[in-house]
């Protein structure tokens, strides 16, 4: 299923280009600069790693490959 860039939420797993791989990766932090652009701090996998983290960016109205939606909707988004 694909959802746009804007309707992420922490905790969605998405299917990214990261590390030089296809990969499905879990969103840890999201940070929204002007509307326009999106970044995402994710990981590969389900349990966190800080070594293993990274970033991706988004144009807001990108479509994003979701592979399983969050199963905890409590946390929030940073708003810059």
């Amino acid at each position: 299923m694909q959802i746009q860039a804007l309707n992420i939420q922490i905790g969605d797993r998405i299917v990214v280009y990261f590390k030089n791989k296809m990969q499905t990766c879990t969103v840890k932090y999201i940070r929204i600069h002007d509307q326009s652009d999106i970044t995402l701090s994710v990981f590969p996998g389900a349990h966190y790693r800080h070594s293993s983290s990274g970033t991706v960016r988004f144009k807001s109205e990108a479509l994003v490959n979701l592979a399983n939606q969050n199963l905890r909707p409590t946390l929030e988004r940073m708003v810059e």
